[in-house]
Protein backbone atom coordinates (compact mmCIF):
# COMPACT_ATOMS: atom_id res chain seq x y z
CA UNK A 1 0.00 0.00 0.00
CA UNK A 2 0.99 3.78 -0.29
CA UNK A 3 1.43 6.26 2.58
CA UNK A 4 0.45 9.78 2.00
CA UNK A 5 1.44 12.77 4.21
CA UNK A 6 0.41 15.92 3.57
CA UNK A 7 2.19 19.04 4.86
CA UNK A 8 2.04 22.76 3.99
CA UNK A 9 -1.10 23.72 5.86
CA UNK A 10 -1.32 27.14 7.71
CA UNK A 11 -3.50 29.94 8.26
CA UNK A 12 -3.62 33.14 5.57
CA UNK A 13 -5.57 36.31 4.72
CA UNK A 14 -7.39 35.92 1.82
CA UNK A 15 -5.83 37.15 -1.27
CA UNK A 16 -3.00 34.89 0.20
CA UNK A 17 -0.93 31.73 -0.86
CA UNK A 18 -0.18 28.40 0.55
CA UNK A 19 1.56 25.71 -0.98
CA UNK A 20 -0.09 21.93 0.09
CA UNK A 21 2.60 19.31 -0.07
CA UNK A 22 2.01 15.38 -0.85
CA UNK A 23 4.73 12.78 0.04
CA UNK A 24 4.07 9.26 -1.06
CA UNK A 25 5.75 6.43 0.11
CA UNK A 26 5.41 2.36 -0.21
CA UNK A 27 4.03 1.41 -3.79
CA UNK A 28 4.48 3.34 -7.09
CA UNK A 29 1.98 5.93 -8.21
CA UNK A 30 2.75 4.78 -11.47
CA UNK A 31 -0.72 4.77 -13.61
CA UNK A 32 -2.52 6.26 -10.58
CA UNK A 33 -4.11 9.38 -9.74
CA UNK A 34 -3.44 11.54 -6.99
CA UNK A 35 -6.68 13.76 -5.57
CA UNK A 36 -6.43 16.87 -3.46
CA UNK A 37 -9.96 16.96 -1.22
CA UNK A 38 -10.94 19.68 1.20
CA UNK A 39 -13.40 19.12 4.28
CA UNK A 40 -15.08 22.05 6.24
CA UNK A 41 -16.55 21.77 9.46
CA UNK A 42 -19.94 20.38 9.31
CA UNK A 43 -19.92 19.88 5.67
CA UNK A 44 -18.63 16.31 3.60
CA UNK A 45 -15.33 16.17 2.01
CA UNK A 46 -15.32 17.44 -1.61
CA UNK A 47 -13.00 17.12 -4.23
CA UNK A 48 -10.46 19.96 -5.01
CA UNK A 49 -8.11 18.94 -7.82
CA UNK A 50 -6.38 15.65 -9.40
CA UNK A 51 -3.69 14.55 -11.45
CA UNK A 52 -2.72 11.36 -13.09
CA UNK A 53 0.83 10.55 -12.58
CA UNK A 54 2.53 10.34 -15.63
CA UNK A 55 0.40 11.62 -17.70
CA UNK A 56 -1.69 14.93 -18.48
CA UNK A 57 -4.43 14.66 -16.94
CA UNK A 58 -5.51 16.99 -14.60
CA UNK A 59 -8.62 18.33 -13.38
CA UNK A 60 -9.87 21.03 -11.07
CA UNK A 61 -13.43 21.91 -9.13
CA UNK A 62 -14.91 24.89 -10.64
CA UNK A 63 -14.71 27.22 -7.72
CA UNK A 64 -10.79 26.53 -7.58
CA UNK A 65 -10.02 26.91 -11.47
CA UNK A 66 -7.73 29.89 -12.20
CA UNK A 67 -6.50 29.83 -9.06
CA UNK A 68 -4.82 26.26 -7.33
CA UNK A 69 -2.79 24.41 -9.44
CA UNK A 70 -1.94 20.87 -8.93
CA UNK A 71 1.46 19.43 -10.41
CA UNK A 72 3.73 16.66 -9.53
CA UNK A 73 7.94 16.06 -8.88
CA UNK A 74 8.68 12.77 -9.93
CA UNK A 75 11.96 12.65 -8.11
CA UNK A 76 10.47 13.30 -4.82
CA UNK A 77 7.34 11.24 -5.37
CA UNK A 78 5.44 14.28 -4.44
CA UNK A 79 2.30 16.09 -5.61
CA UNK A 80 1.63 19.41 -4.80
CA UNK A 81 -1.45 21.90 -4.67
CA UNK A 82 -0.62 26.23 -5.28
CA UNK A 83 -3.28 28.09 -3.85
CA UNK A 84 -3.27 31.75 -4.97
CA UNK A 85 -5.92 33.91 -3.83
CA UNK A 86 -7.28 32.19 -1.30
CA UNK A 87 -10.73 33.08 -0.20
CA UNK A 88 -12.59 32.24 3.47
CA UNK A 89 -14.19 29.35 1.76
CA UNK A 90 -11.56 27.68 0.61
CA UNK A 91 -10.85 27.04 4.66
CA UNK A 92 -11.14 23.61 5.79
CA UNK A 93 -8.73 20.01 6.25
CA UNK A 94 -6.62 19.39 3.18
CA UNK A 95 -6.19 15.71 2.57
CA UNK A 96 -4.33 13.88 0.00
CA UNK A 97 -5.68 11.05 -1.54
CA UNK A 98 -4.56 7.79 -4.40
CA UNK A 99 -6.93 5.95 -6.75
CA UNK A 100 -6.08 3.39 -9.09
CA UNK A 101 -9.04 5.10 -11.56
CA UNK A 102 -9.18 8.57 -13.52
CA UNK A 103 -12.24 9.62 -11.18
CA UNK A 104 -12.83 12.89 -9.04
CA UNK A 105 -15.31 10.62 -7.14
CA UNK A 106 -14.39 10.55 -3.19
CA UNK A 107 -15.61 7.00 -2.65
CA UNK A 108 -13.33 5.78 -5.45
CA UNK A 109 -9.75 6.85 -3.72
CA UNK A 110 -7.97 3.95 -1.29
CA UNK A 111 -5.32 5.82 0.00
CA UNK A 112 -5.43 9.05 2.19
CA UNK A 113 -3.39 11.03 4.18
CA UNK A 114 -3.89 12.33 7.62
CA UNK A 115 -4.82 15.65 6.37
CA UNK A 116 -3.66 20.03 6.77
CA UNK A 117 -5.59 22.26 8.38
CA UNK A 118 -6.23 25.63 5.69
CA UNK A 119 -7.69 28.35 7.60
CA UNK A 120 -8.38 31.67 5.60
CA UNK A 121 -9.09 34.98 7.31
CA UNK A 122 -11.21 37.81 5.60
Amino acid sequence: QVQLVESGGGSVQAGGSLRLSCAASGRTLSNTVVGWFRQAPGKEREFVAALLWGGIWTYYEDSVKGRFTISRDNAKNTVYLLMNSLKPEDTGVYYCAQSRKITIVTSEYDYWGQGTQVTVSA
